[in-house]
């Protein structure tokens, strides 16, 4: 299904925490000199504008990333995260919101490369613009992420960071996120992955998680925000999570200090909460 368009959800309660961990993972991924790739195997398109097109609509930002953008206050780790927003605007004003790929590019350093993909007829011309300033490290691929994974693992210099966040509009992506990860540690059982998933009332959603836990691997870190009560109707997304396989060790430390925060800064109403578990390898 090629009908989702993320730029309607750019910014927006789901994106903080997933590109806030993904800045985390990406840094200790730094902390080594060893160079090592990051996979996107669904990039979209790289950037976005919060106040006129798509984003605008729904405003969803608003709920998101508008609330840390003015704050002085935050932890650390949690302000380097905002800070890399900030470098999109230069004038102050929150007008656009970088995507994965750009989180990505800007923390990684020279020696590191980025392999994209992106499915999207309108979203991957988007992103081959966004990312060419990048030139060679960033190869910018159209296709299915979930198959483009397999050529490259593993990839080579042996480490690698790999992000899989589907849509989910097809309820198939459920089973394929979990084939894909059992492949891939079949292939490269070293590498760090992150599942994002939608907090969802339809089953496949509140399965995936079990689902990925029974896999075999050495050790795994599941973190998800709630930021309202589930509508009456059973419609709309009211959290969102990140499974991690073979998390940096210091990562659950960061977020258990962080999480109780995070709650309180993108709540909704009381019915906001977090989940913060792990499997040491």
């Amino acid at each position: 299904m090629l009908s989702y368009r993320h730029a309607f959800h750019a910014g927006n309660h789901a994106d903080v925490l997933k590109h806030y961990v993904l800045s985390l993972i990406l840094d200790y991924m730094n902390q080594k000199d060893k160079p090592y790739w990051y996979l996107d195997t669904h990039a979209g398109a790289g950037c976005y504008q919060l106040d006129a097109g798509f984003a605008a609509r729904n405003a969803e930002y608003e709920g998101g990333i508008a609330r840390l953008w003015t704050r002085n206050d935050l932890p650390e780790s949690l302000l380097h995260y905002v800070d890399l927003v900030h470098s999109l605007n230069a004038d102050g004003e929150l007008r656009f919101y970088p995507g994965s790929p750009l989180i990505a590019a800007r923390v990684l350093r020279s020696e590191d490369k980025l392999r994209l993909f992106e499915l999207h007829p309108t979203d991957f011309p988007i992103l081959e613009e966004n990312m060419a300033e990048f030139g060679r490290q960033a190869l910018v691929q159209k296709g299915d992420g979930f198959a483009g994974l397999k050529a490259l693992l593993p990839p080579p210099p042996r480490r690698a960071f790999t992000l899989i966040d589907p849509p989910y509009e097809d309820k198939r992506d459920y089973e394929r996120v979990v084939q894909s990860m059992a492949d891939s540690l079949k292939r490269f059982a070293n590498g760090v992955y992150a599942i994002w998933y939608p907090m969802l009332q339809r089953v496949e959603s509140r399965q995936l998680v079990e689902q990925l836990k029974r896999l075999p691997m050495a050790g795994w870190l599941h973190v998800a925000l709630t930021v309202h009560r589930p509508r009456s109707d059973g419609f709309g997304m009211h959290g969102s999570g990140l499974f991690i396989i073979n998390p940096p060790w210091k990562l659950h430390d960061t977020l258990a200090d962080v999480m109780p925060l995070l709650q309180d800064l993108l709540a909704l109403d009381g019915g906001a909460s977090y989940v913060l578990e792990q499997q040491a390898a």
